[in-house]
C-alpha cells in the first residue's frame, strides 16, 4: 500500500467514519431518544451531560463510542449497494450490531444480566445508523 493510498484509507474510513458516527449521536440518536422520551413514560431525557465514573460527560462518551462504531460502519458499508438500500442497510447496521454488542458483550462485562429484548435499543441505534450513513455519504461525496 503506497503512502498516498494509506493516507486516503485513513481519511476516508477512519476519520470520516469516526466523524460521521460521532455526529450521528447528538443529532440522530438523541433525537430518537427525545421522541421516545415524549412517547413512553419513564424514558431518560436525551443530551445527558452528567459525568460518568471517569468524569466525561455522558453525551461525549456516547458520541466517542458512536465514532468508533462509525469506523466499523465505514469499513462495512463498502459492500452496501448505493441508493435507498444503502440507507436502509445503514439503519439495520445500527439497529443490530451496536445493540447486540451492548446486550451480549457490554452488559455481561459490567456484571449485568443480558437484557430482555426491548425495541428501544434497536430504534435508537437504528436511527444512529441511518444518521451515520447520511453523514458519511455527505462527507465522502464531496471528495
Amino acid at each position: 500500500m503506497s503512502r498516498s493510498s494509506s493516507q486516503s484509507f485513513v481519511l476516508e474510513f477512519v476519520v470520516f467514519g469516526f466523524v460521521a458516527g460521532f455526529l450521528a449521536v447528538p443529532i440522530f440518536h438523541q433525537l430518537a431518544q427525545l421522541g421516545l422520551y415524549y412517547a413512553v413514560p419513564g424514558r431518560n431525557f436525551p443530551w445527558n451531560l452528567r459525568p460518568n465514573a471517569l468524569g466525561v460527560p455522558a453525551l461525549v462518551n456516547l458520541s466517542f463510542w458512536g465514532g468508533v462504531w462509525g469506523i466499523v460502519f465505514a469499513l462495512v458499508q463498502t459492500k452496501f449497494p448505493r441508493g435507498l438500500i444503502y440507507f436502509l442497510l445503514a439503519l439495520v447496521f445500527g439497529a443490530v450490531l451496536p445493540t447486540a454488542f451492548g446486550w451480549y458483550v457490554l452488559a455481561p462485562m459490567r456484571g449485568q444480566a443480558v437484557p430482555a429484548f426491548s425495541i428501544f435499543g434497536p430504534i435508537i441505534n437504528g436511527t444512529w445508523g441511518l444518521g451515520t450513513g447520511i453523514i458519511y455519504a455527505l462527507l465522502t461525496r464531496r471528495r
